[in-house]
């Protein structure tokens, strides 16, 4: 009998600590002390003013605290509960919250094409039979092209209402929906006017009454102007030390909206919890795999995209805008969730770490050890580019923020460019499956089609790349521009030694063309890398009138390459100068050519031919 007890009450006693560590671990105790290391460090690492991070589990928050500076020249410092910031893209969560709640009352259809709901304009039926859905903008695979270079205002009174956003910057239609994750703004805003038409108000309002109001969410808001409160705590954001203007827009794909850290503990606490205020079953909803590009990796969600650490399932949505970076991560078999916004250039990846780390140390998992296969992975080996098909200037990234893939021959590949680790660009991958990849070190799986389609990897969110000659258009860009600024500088100069040695020059004018045509181009590459190459600007969501100059040059250079090809023909046609003169002139032309022709592909051209 006291042996029975003895043991009866061993039993309680290890019970019971085992269920202690598991509460433990669902208070996640001692997070705070955890973020207080690490955020402050990387304040200081990237010159980043200021930060605010929540931290949910177990239905409650239990941890919300800000760092650093919200204003660094009034030297206000950051609130978690009052602080203001920018939400960017992450306010495409409350964009899918709103439309699934008029799905759940039958106002709106996930599956009927979207021209159902659209009274001023259609979008065009480029592909039959394969209509535009609401569950393809909220996936991220409508198919759209995505634009976003003067897309936003700085003064709110100006910013078009969201009808006429979607109206007016209608984008092209680059590929049939359903069938390659691209992430995409413009769907997103699609989707917010679909909430206008089906609710009969405007979208600000209805996420105010319908999301924001149930949880309490005091401090932020979708309208534009801003509630005076909120102006006054709303953080700057910055370039260094730089203060970037305040960008409004599309409310529903991100521009405009502010929220604070404790609110969006609020908002990842009712997701988690599945709170019916929001809808029945919405955040059970959202944090399910609506699409994948390969069934062997994780996919999308709705308005969230779905990762993988140590064996867990993660939703996660980014958010980034000129000087305001977010992440949101749900763990929804853990009831927890970890938001952090950081109001500086260059935090992305630190972002990242935090959540990496925070995972890691509450939520570990067996380490996954996949069995490799040997096999041939050259067929894999080049160059791959985002899927996401700009329909701006900014396509141009494609150029050079790229993917290479490099094949070892051994069952192995390397990539490079698509760790989200800018400071671990190279990444070594093990075959394990067909097309299936595991990295070596790491817990990222990669997957190749077999039709030059990459998935996985996240570089970026919501995104796949394919093969594409990028790597050879590179070269003939800067071949490009080293003949234009040789010509540029080398014209002028020829010619003065001519007249100083009163020799006669001979067709001019031919000449003078490849001159203008040169330093036009140099012109363009100088205001595209002043506003938008070097580092980021406002000319990328304002624009600016220096790059409208530089695409108004690029334009002009690309009219004036007809007549410096005209003269190339006529040089050998006429016996105009000599044979130096005239290959040197028809190996210039070629190099033009070729040049605007890439301009052209990656819309480094303005005006008629963008």
């Amino acid at each position: 009998m006291k042996r029975a007890l003895f043991l009866g009450l061993t039993t309680a006693l290890l019970v019971s600590r085992l269920c202690g560590t598991a509460a433990a671990a669902t208070d996640l105790e001692g997070v705070g002390t955890l973020v207080d290391e690490v955020v402050p460090a990387q304040l200081a690492e990237h010159g980043v003013p200021g930060a605010a991070v929540a931290v949910v589990s177990g239905g409650r928050q239990v941890f919300a605290k800000g760092y650093g500076y919200a204003d660094l020249a009034k030297r206000i410092p950051v609130d978690a509960a009052r602080t203001g910031f920018f939400t960017a893209s992450t306010a495409k969560t409350f964009t899918a919250i709103a439309a699934l709640q008029l799905v759940e009352q039958g106002k709106l259809d996930l599956h009927a094409d979207v021209n159902r709901y659209l009274k001023t304009f259609e979008i065009e039926d480029t592909f039959p039979g394969r209509p535009v859905t609401l569950e393809h903008l909220l996936t991220h695979t409508a198919g759209f092209e995505d634009s976003v270079i003067g897309s936003s205002w700085d003064d709110p009174a100006a910013a078009e209402p969201l009808a006429e956003v979607v109206k007016n910057g209608l984008p092209e239609r680059v590929r049939p929906p359903g069938t390659v994750l691209a992430y995409d703004n413009y769907a997103y805003s699609l989707a917010g006017y679909l909430v206008e038409v089906a609710s009969g108000q405007p979208f600000a309002e209805y996420v105010r009454q319908h999301v924001l109001a149930p949880l309490g969410m005091k401090s932020t808001s979708f309208a534009a102007p801003l509630p005076a409160t909120l102006t006054a705590t709303l953080a700057q954001g910055y370039n260094g030390d730089v203060p970037y203007k305040r960008y409004y827009g599309s409310p529903a794909s991100g521009a405009g909206p502010v929220t604070t850290a404790a609110d969006m503990g609020r908002l990842m606490t009712a997701l988690l919890g599945n709170d019916q205020r929001l809808g029945r079953n919405i955040g059970a909803t959202m944090m399910r795999r609506h699409y994948t590009q390969d069934e062997r990796l994780p996919g999308m969600g709705y308005g969230l995209e779905e990762l993988a650490r140590n064996g867990h399932r993660i939703f996660y949505k980014g958010g980034d805008i000129n000087g305001f970076h977010h992440v949101l991560a749900l763990l929804p078999d853990q009831k927890s969730g970890v938001y952090v916004v950081y109001n500086g250039e260059d935090s992305t990846a630190a972002a990242n770490d935090l959540i990496t780390r925070i995972v890691d140390r509450y939520f570990p998992g067996p380490a996954d050890s996949p069995r490799p296969v040997r096999g041939d992975t050259s067929a894999y080996a080049g160059t791959y580019t985002s899927t996401r098909i700009r329909g701006d200037l900014l396509r141009s990234g494609a150029l050079f923020n790229n993917v290479t893939v490099e094949s070892a021959g051994d069952g192995t590949i390397t990539t490079t460019g698509l760790s989200r680790d800018p400071a671990k660009p190279d990444q070594t991958w093990q075959l394990i499956g067909p097309g299936l990849f595991a990295e070596r070190g790491g817990q990222e799986r990669i997957a190749f089609d077999g039709h030059g389609l990459l998935a996985g990897g996240h570089q970026e969110e919501a995104a796949t790349f394919e093969r594409s000659g990028a790597a050879f258009h590179v070269w003939l860009v800067y071949a490009g521009l080293t003949a234009f600024l040789i010509a540029a500088l080398g014209m002028p100069i020829a010619a003065l030694v001519r007249r100083i040695r009163r020799r006669p020059a001979r067709h001019r004018t031919a000449w003078w063309l490849a001159w203008l045509t040169s330093a036009l181009v140099l012109v363009f590459a100088y205001g595209f890398a002043a506003t938008i190459a070097i580092a980021p600007t406002d000319a990328i969501f304002l624009g600016s009138p220096l790059l409208t100059a530089a695409l108004a040059a690029s334009s002009t250079a690309f009219v004036l390459t007809g007549g410096v090809v005209a003269c190339a023909v006529g040089a050998w046609w006429k016996g105009w100068w000599g044979l130096p003169g005239r290959i040197s002139y028809t190996a210039f032309a070629l190099v033009t050519v070729a040049f605007m022709v890439v301009a052209y592909l990656y819309d480094m051209v303005g005006g008629v031919f963008a």
